[in-house]
């Protein structure tokens, strides 16, 4: 379970650097609060899972001081497909804890993805992509 959690724990910072990329290259003040109300969740399901795993005395890898993004970001449209592309891999990072956790812990671990994968629906209605929501959200694309 902790090497899931562990997962879990660097998609959540990832998303949190993402987001702080994502928001400036938004034009649109309700985008930005979007982007900002995304980054604060993240920042929550960070603090919670630091917590998780340090009560399992597991260690993680230390976060990286930027990230490798998976393409250019430069303006809106970028940004938008940025934020699909972080909420759709956080919801992946969070499907591989539902079978290692039973109870509480999975109930959590099946809002946050549940969460992500609403942020990455409506990320795809603003950015007009199609199809608006995957079919089984937190699964790999094949």
């Amino acid at each position: 379970m902790k090497d899931e959690l562990a997962g879990a724990l660097a998609a959540e910072e990832a998303a949190i650097w993402a987001y702080g990329l994502i928001g400036v290259h938004l034009p649109n003040q309700g985008e930005q609060n979007r982007a900002r109300a995304a980054e604060d969740a993240h920042r929550v399901l960070r603090d919670d899972l630091v917590e998780q795993v340090a009560a399992l005395k597991a260690s993680t890898s230390p976060t990286p001081a930027g990230y490798e993004l998976p393409f250019p970001v430069e303006d809106r449209a970028g940004a938008l497909k940025l934020a699909i592309h972080i909420e759709d891999g956080v919801a992946q990072a969070w499907r591989v804890v539902l079978p290692v956790t039973e109870g509480t812990a999975r109930t959590d671990a099946l809002a946050a993805m549940t969460a992500s994968a609403v942020r990455a629906t409506r990320w795809r209605r603003i950015a007009a992509v199609t199809p608006l929501a995957l079919a089984f959200p937190g699964r790999p694309e094949a």
